[in-house]
């Protein structure tokens, strides 16, 4: 009985959080007409809110720079994150707990309020209307230092110490040894990175004025608030729809790391 109640619970809580989803490709592939009615599944389908949105905006430039931004972005976030994790979890030097508790602060601090210091730089450096002002001013995490320095915890010492007598760097140790055993928690600082730069809206509408660098979320917005949907919510749907699903296909892959992580770190230290 407690089973079956635990999986009806399951199930229930399954078609709360998956129905949206699925009546957006429902209605995606419906006549516009249709999109109100009650029914899920459409009496006709129909491609003609993709092919609005290929025709209207240049979908295929706009996925290739998000594609570019997220995956240096991500990379360095990766490297720089569980270099600093790694120092503040493995090495002993005076001011740590200062540094960290620095790093805490700023993860406390709303991006709004860097939003005007942080332009004024990228206007200066000659950044705007490029891919560099997209990716340098998040080239570094306070959450993935702060994911990776908790995995980096539950690591023993004694093994560190045994490839130090080896002749090992610290350089060496963290990319040969520390990173194989901390792969849900490199997974999850990935994801979370991933998918934090994959829908920023608010930094390249700042940042980016020609159509030519514009990210795939900043053109979905322009199409759908912009006038080329043509007040359209068939087109709109399949626009938001091609947003969201590198996201659905890039958790797909790596949930169990995922989720591992979340179950193993953030409590210790």
């Amino acid at each position: 009985m407690k089973k079956t109640v635990a999986y009806s619970a399951l199930v229930l809580g399954l078609v709360v959080f998956a129905y949206p989803f699925v009546w957006m490709v429902m209605a995606s592939l419906k006549p516009e007409l249709e999109i109100g009615d009650l029914a899920l599944l459409p009496s006709r389908w129909t491609v003609e809110n993709y092919t609005l949105v290929f025709e209207s905006i240049p979908l295929g430039r706009a996925f290739l720079n998000s594609v570019l931004v997220v995956a240096a972005v991500t990379a360095s976030v990766l490297v720089f994150g569980s270099m600093a994790g790694y120092a503040l979890a493995k090495l002993r030097w005076r001011g740590r707990e200062a540094v960290f508790n620095l790093i805490l602060f700023t993860m406390m601090v709303p991006f709004l309020v860097m939003l005007i210091p942080l332009y004024t730089l990228i206007v200066r450096f000659g950044w705007t209307d490029s891919l560099l002002g997209l990716i340098i001013p998040f080239m570094m995490s306070a959450t993935a230092v702060l994911i990776l320095r908790q995995s980096f915890l539950a690591i023993p010492q004694d093994i560190l110490d045994a490839a130090r007598i080896d002749g090992c760097g610290e350089g060496r140790i963290l990319f040969t040894i520390v990173w194989p055993l901390s792969i849900p928690a490199l997974v999850t600082a990935g994801i979370i990175t991933f998918v934090g730069n994959w829908n920023e809206v608010l930094w390249p509408l700042v940042v980016i004025r020609q159509e030519a660098w514009m990210t795939m979320p900043q053109m979905v917005t322009l199409f759908a608030v912009g006038g080329g949907a043509n007040a359209r919510l068939g087109p709109q749907l399949a626009a938001a729809l091609l947003l969201a699903l590198p996201v659905v296909v890039a958790y797909l892959f790596f949930q169990r790391h995922f989720i591992s992580s979340l179950a193993s770190t953030g409590l210790k230290g």
